[in-house]
């Protein structure tokens, strides 16, 4: 026999301050505060009212969310470009609001943030073979999310230097 926990009913009120409380404690953007209102089963004119107050209290704003996003994805998971795009739009944020974001990354910091984990990666890896050894931190660039002709243009630095 099977036993489903039945969820509690949660009013709208009390859903707001739930929401409140989680936006203080931590970055959120509206996609994310609606699928916790999915969660908790409030109806969809309800939530669109919820995510209002919450842009208007100043809880929620998709400009400095993305910001946050972009600044933390490449400075601690160093991530690239591409794969912040993908996720920010995974999360239905607008086109415009991306590219800012994007744009205020230092171009030489991300230079060195390629440069840095290519060459930590040459060192862990075994592969002997140069063109098997482009290959892979190629796809290694590329599931971090770095664009192709940077990552290649380093690539051929980092291997030309080792030679």
């Amino acid at each position: 026999m099977e036993y489903k926990k039945k969820k509690k009913e949660i009013s709208v009120a009390s859903a707001l301050s739930k929401a409140m409380f989680i936006c203080s404690r931590q970055e959120k953007c509206s996609y994310d505060i609606r699928k916790k209102l999915n969660d908790w089963e409030i109806s969809s004119d309800d939530q669109d009212q919820i995510i209002q107050t919450l842009v208007e209290e100043k809880f929620l704003n998709e400009e400095r969310y993305t910001n946050f996003y972009a600044r933390d994805k490449f400075r601690f998971n160093r991530w690239g470009r591409i794969k912040i795009a993908h996720h920010l739009k995974q999360k239905q944020i607008s086109e415009h609001l991306i590219l800012d974001a994007i744009d205020q990354f230092d171009e030489n910091e991300y230079n060195q943030n390629l440069h840095d984990i290519l060459f930590s990666k040459i060192k862990t890896t075994k592969e002997k073979d140069p063109y098997q050894l482009r290959a892979k931190l190629f796809r290694f660039a590329q599931g971090r999310g770095f664009e192709s002709q940077l990552s290649l243009k380093i690539i051929n630095e980092l291997i030309s230097d080792t030679n």
